[in-house]
């Protein structure tokens, strides 16, 4: 049979709306861990009394736990059944928020929520790699950015209204749902024969044949940009409340800012035009002067900017990384590792602001320091670009 010929007989068991459906509301609420933070932040120093450098350990402790679950899910994804890794990582993640309610003393909570991580990361690994595999992954993750405006915004405005046993019992009934979507989740990828079919229907997307070192640098680059959005994202309410900025004004910018982040998917479609490299490079700059805005002091007026335009950012900048990643690794081996690159950033991020803010910097060469690490993801992004442009000026011109 020819892959043709097979290709009018296949239907990708990754593009039915149940596996797009289970697969956005897993990759939702595993990414609820990082939406959350800012939230869990405040909770964690007002609730249980933590110190601000505190506050940064364990959020990193969660957001790392988060990347070593998604390490571990991507190394077994192709050795065991996906609906088992996604329960046993739903079941570890309700396991931790719910000791995390009775245990409240410092080390506990950090450990705690290393093991609520790393379940989050588990299953929303699986959620990736499920998105990936569909004939479009790029439009799959438009659909994920999309919604997640919408879940960010939910959440923001629902946690701070409850108590800190409140959010890890919201977080609980989150998986539950979860578990109960299981059953629509395809068990196994696609094998070589599936693949090839769908690689032959992808006619609509440039095949960029590229060594595979340079969708490793993209999740490097990946990583560096989400440091960025660990640190800042972490610690901006907190830098809001230490220069004045009160709770009634830091807390609705936030709810609003997320909606915002629709923008950055439709800035994103407009601009696809102009290709993937050049949008990102102006992201990414963009992104570091939106940061360090704030290191000359906060006011109601400049947290407000510098939020509505950091989370058009950060979708905007996502839409684009996951695209490079989608155009570069078509088996979605490396797409799989996102989550924990992701993860991994968020952890490093507040650690190194709790470390600034530990050492007596302030949170203005925090936030000085979180912004440049998008200038260095942009360096990276540039030198594949030159690497993609002096290869193709290397390819002779027909006669």
């Amino acid at each position: 049979m020819t892959t043709s010929t097979a290709s009018t007989q296949w239907n990708n068991i990754f593009d039915g709306w149940r596996s797009i459906s289970t697969a956005l509301v897993l990759a939702l609420v595993g990414y609820s861990v990082m939406v959350s933070v800012p939230v869990l932040s405040t909770a964690w120093v007002g609730m249980l009394g933590f110190t601000e450098e505190q506050v940064g350990r364990v959020a990193g402790a969660d957001l790392g736990g988060f990347s070593i679950g998604a390490i571990v899910a991507s190394f077994f994804v192709a050795r065991m059944q996906r609906r088992v890794l996604v329960f046993i990582g739903l079941a570890i993640s309700m396991a931790a928020n719910g000791l995390c309610i009775p245990l409240v003393e410092y080390e506990q909570v950090l450990w705690l929520r290393l093991a609520a991580g790393f379940g989050s990361g588990m299953f929303t690994s699986i959620a990736i790699v499920t998105l990936g595999g569909t004939t479009k992954p790029v439009k799959a993750f438009n659909y994920l950015l999309f919604a997640f405006a919408f879940s960010t915004a939910l959440e923001l405005h629902t946690l701070p209204q409850l108590s800190i046993e409140g959010i890890y019992l919201f977080f609980i009934a989150l998986n539950i749902m979860c578990v109960a979507m299981i059953p629509w989740l395809p068990n196994r990828g696609l094998n070589t024969e599936e693949l090839a079919i769908q690689q032959s229907e992808e006619n609509d997307v440039e095949d960029w044949r590229v060594p595979r070192i340079l969708p490793i640098l993209c999740l490097v680059a990946v990583g560096f940009t989400y440091v960025n959005i660990g640190g800042y994202y972490t610690y901006i309410e907190l830098a809001a409340h230490a220069d004045g900025v009160a709770e009634d004004w830091i807390g609705p910018v936030l709810t609003w800012s997320s909606i915002f982040a629709i923008v950055g998917c439709f800035l994103a479609l407009i601009c696809s035009r102009f290709g993937l490299f050049k949008p990102l490079f102006i992201s990414l700059l963009a992104m570091f002067a939106i940061v360090a805005m704030l290191s000359v002091g906060i006011t109601d007026m400049n947290v407000m900017v510098s939020l509505f335009g950091f989370m058009t950012l950060w979708t905007f900048v996502d839409v684009y990384q996951s695209a490079m990643m989608a155009h570069m690794d078509r088996k979605g081996s490396l797409i799989a590792l996102m989550p924990s690159v992701q993860g991994f950033g968020q952890f490093v991020g507040p650690n190194i602001s709790a470390s600034i803010l530990g050492a007596g910097f302030g949170y203005s060469t925090m936030f000085v320091v979180s912004g440049s690490m998008a200038i260095i993801a942009m360096g990276l992004y540039v030198g594949i670009f030159l690497y993609m442009h002096r290869r193709k000026s290397l390819v002779p011109v027909p006669n």
